[in-house]
């Protein structure tokens, strides 16, 4: 039996009780991965490419429908703080962190969410296209730099620095700290003190190839850690994630068809202002908004629109899917049939004389890895229209 085929939608929004509010304090969380944060960085945070980052919501979309309960609210720009912390934290380069800092600055609102609206829900890449161009082009940054005594070249690609980024399953600045803030808000599988147990143990190890990696230096811990990383990613490849984003990224597609959203309005406006002008363009007085917003009594006035504003008023509002074999009818359903990035982890762990992958040395973690891979939600999922 694969081990996530107990662990459907229902079970992992309620596997965990909702925390007192103090455990989700984004401030606390942040001096966690570096209690001296480095005074340096803080003139780099006013950078308006960065400050653009605190209207993106890292969760891709999810904190606008209730078909999730996310805990609280956690943007592209605290993630991008976050990482620049991690890697501050192990090992104080200045190049390294501001490139860290500035990995996201090329993101749109509701994040991956414009890679499946582009065709990209498998590599989910799409939105790190112009993320050089943006950091290359900024004459801001270029003042900041100077002060600092570095080059454009030593910050615009934080692909090249492995403790920032590197590939799946290793372990990344990037990858450790998106998955804590997401397993706090999505279903609060992290608190603050299990996020420091796992974050005092890590160190830098050696790999394979010989490169400097994040690693763990206590088995248990490392255990505990990929469990847990295996458990987000699998909330991250069921039908319902995958649904709600292709969903979202389908509206937004629509909306710019229609004339109601510009392609700019996804880099120049916040979540809330795109939701605002949906609200307004697509909802009739009689639907109430969830998120406590008021939609306008404007009329759909033509069959696309129509369309458009049963889609947004089903994301708006859905509950739940159905999971099937096959595709439900057209007119009643949206459904989806997608493969999407599978978001997992395999870390070093310490050993008495070097370090080895966490699936050489826990048949445990091997299982969970194996079955994380192996595991398929059911071929469709698909939701009740509104208004169909």
């Amino acid at each position: 039996m694969n081990y996530f085929d107990k662990y459907d939608w229902p079970t992992m929004m309620s596997l965990n009780p909702i925390a007192e509010k103090s455990e989700y304090d984004i401030k606390k969380y942040h001096n966690i991965l570096e209690p001296q944060p480095p005074e340096f960085l803080n003139k780099y945070y006013e950078l308006p490419m960065l400050q653009r980052l605190k209207n993106v919501g890292l969760l891709c979309g999810t904190d606008w429908t209730p078909l999730y309960k996310n805990r609280f609210y956690y943007s592209r720009f605290d993630h991008s703080v976050g990482v620049a912390l991690i890697i501050w934290h192990f090992t104080h380069d200045k190049a390294q962190t501001i490139s860290g800092l500035l990995h996201d600055v090329s993101t749109p609102v509701f994040s991956h969410v414009s890679d499946f609206r582009k065709g990209d829900a498998l590599t989910q890449t799409e939105t790190e296209g112009t993320n050089e161009s943006l950091i290359r082009s900024d004459r801001n940054l270029d003042a900041l730099l100077a002060v600092d005594g570095l080059g454009v070249e030593q910050v615009e690609d934080y692909h090249k620095y492995p403790i920032a980024d590197n590939e799946i399953p290793q372990l990344s600045s990037d990858r450790l700290e998106y998955m804590f803030p997401s397993g706090m808000a999505l279903d609060g599988s992290w608190d603050l003190p299990s996020v420091r147990r796992a974050y005092e143990d890590l160190e830098v190890l050696r790999n394979e190839e010989g490169l400097p990696e994040l690693g763990f230096k206590t088995l248990e811990i490392a255990e505990d850690y990929t469990r847990r990383f295996c458990m987000i990613g699998h909330i991250l490849q069921l039908n319902e994630n995958k649904l709600t984003l292709h969903l979202l990224g389908q509206i937004m597609n629509k909306a710019v068809h229609t004339g109601i959203l510009a392609e700019n309005d996804f880099m120049e406006k916040s979540e809330a202002e795109i939701m605002g002008i949906l609200d307004k363009e697509l909802c009739s007085e009689d639907f109430q908004l969830v998120q406590g917003y008021d939609f306008s009594s404007e009329q759909i006035l033509n069959h696309e629109r129509s369309e458009l504003a049963s889609l947004y008023k089903t994301f708006r509002t859905m509950t739940k899917i159905e999971h099937t074999q096959t595709p439900l009818d057209e007119n009643e359903y949206f459904c989806i049939n997608l493969k999407v990035k599978q978001r997992y982890i395999n870390p070093l762990v310490k050993t008495a004389n070097s370090c080895t992958r966490i699936s050489e040395t826990s048949s445990q973690a091997k299982k969970i890895i194996e079955d994380f891979l192996l595991y398929n939600d059911t071929p469709f999922g698909c939701v009740k229209l509104i208004n169909a």
